[in-house]
């Protein structure tokens, strides 16, 4: 296993040496608005990299609802010292796409410490469309999905259950294994004080919720929230500087993938919902980490619904094709079994401000490998051979896959 380099390349390495985030709240309920989301998240993870804002090099701020440089609004809570700040949109993969954007600077040599920052002002509800006089990106999926499945509203909860019911159809998958998803992690937020809702249900709670469409009910899908999370990232000459190498936690493998043929012609609700995405990127972080599942210990990954946890299980190949069901009734994906799989809650009661969402997740993964998740730490992953990996996905279409490993003490 390849210990602190990404296989085949001769740059830099990209380090998490800060991160922050706040809590996930329901939209309206604090009164707040983007600028101090970002100013709140952004504070934490400066202070936590124990560097000034002067320091940094670039950033890359990413929301999905908003205004044009937005971006710099928020940024410029923490500073104005006139560094490059691009403003960073990919729907629900906004947040890893911006650190996606930020590794990649520093691993390019254009800087030696970036800021990602994502934040998010939501509206209550479903997620509804901004502009009507034209096309919808995501027409093309919504078109292809309704030749397999009646479409339904909202878009969000029929796609994914779309691709929840045809898993039922193929691999004989049930309502209870997606329900048993939504109770693992609300469970799991119970000890995150970040999480918009810490409440724990019973399968028949979970399963008995208002349908959202089936088999998905309200207790299986994301909610909408407001919110920020932030990482201060830095090159290797950068972390040896400062001497953060104790705190430092290396990204050792990252993939960013879109929409593939396959996504279209698979005739697969599963395929639209990026599942070839994420195997893809999955193999390719795999690869220049020197890993396989096997090797990893706890994942954050993108329940948005329960169904498309379950599906990802697969994709990140920690199971066979249709054998998901299997992980979830074998414990495998909470306290105690192979993986812990959204310590923090997930999504689906963490919460899911999409600007934010990817950065949360990274923030989450780095206090596991650090060891400082508190009741929810999970003990392997804070360890010198410890692995944490993050899947964050946006319909449309990209996924981000990461991998992290505690730099060498």
């Amino acid at each position: 296993m390849a210990r602190n380099s990404i296989r085949g390349t001769n740059h830099n390495k990209v380090y998490v040496v800060g991160v922050g985030m706040t809590k996930f709240e329901k939209p309206g309920s604090r009164d707040w608005d983007y600028p101090d989301m970002a100013r709140e998240a952004g504070i934490n993870a400066i202070d936590d990299a124990g560097i000034a804002y002067h320091e940094i090099g670039q950033a890359y701020a990413g929301y999905v609802y908003g205004e044009s440089t937005s971006g710099q609004r928020a940024i410029y809570e923490l500073g104005m010292s006139g560094i490059p700040i691009v403003n960073v949109n990919n729907n629900c993969s906004t947040g890893s796409a911006a650190l996606f954007l930020a590794a990649q600077a520093i691993r390019g040599g254009s800087t030696d410490c970036a800021l990602a920052l994502g934040f998010e002002k939501m509206q209550p509800g479903s997620l509804g469309s901004t502009f009507d006089d034209r096309e919808q990106p995501m027409m093309r999926h919504l078109l292809a999905l309704a030749e397999l499945q009646e479409f339904a509203m909202p878009p969000a909860p029929y796609m994914f259950g779309a691709a929840g019911r045809e898993h039922m159809e193929r691999y004989g998958t049930t309502a209870e294994h997606f329900a048993k998803i939504g109770v693992k992690n609300h469970r799991h937020s119970r000890n995150n004080p970040y999480a918009q809702f810490q409440d724990e249900y019973t399968l028949d709670e979970v399963l008995g919720a208002k349908q959202i469409y089936a088999p998905l009910t309200k207790l299986q899908c994301s909610p909408t929230s407001d919110g920020a999370g932030a990482a201060i990232l830095a090159s290797e000459r950068f972390v040896e500087e400062h001497g953060l190498s104790r705190q430092a936690v290396e990204i050792v493998g990252q993939s960013m993938v879109t929409d593939m043929r396959s996504t279209f012609d698979d005739n697969s609700a599963i395929s639209l919902v990026g599942g070839d995405m994420t195997r893809v990127a999955a193999q390719q972080v795999y690869r220049q980490a020197g890993i396989t599942a096997d090797d990893i210990d706890v994942i954050e990954l993108h329940d948005c619904f329960s169904t498309n946890e379950l599906i990802t299980y697969e994709a990140l190949e920690l199971c066979g094709p249709g054998e998901g069901g299997k992980l979830i009734d074998n414990d495998d994906t909470t306290y105690g079994g192979r993986w812990v799989v959204n310590p923090s809650g997930g999504l689906i009661s963490k919460g899911h401000p999409l600007g934010a969402t990817g950065l949360a997740q990274c923030a989450e993964l780095t206090w596991q490998l650090r060891g400082t998740a508190g009741a929810r730490q999970v003990y392997s992953a804070a360890t010198p051979s410890g692995v944490a990996l993050q899947h964050n996905i946006g319909l449309g279409g990209a996924v981000v896959v990461t991998a992290y490993r505690p730099a060498e003490r």
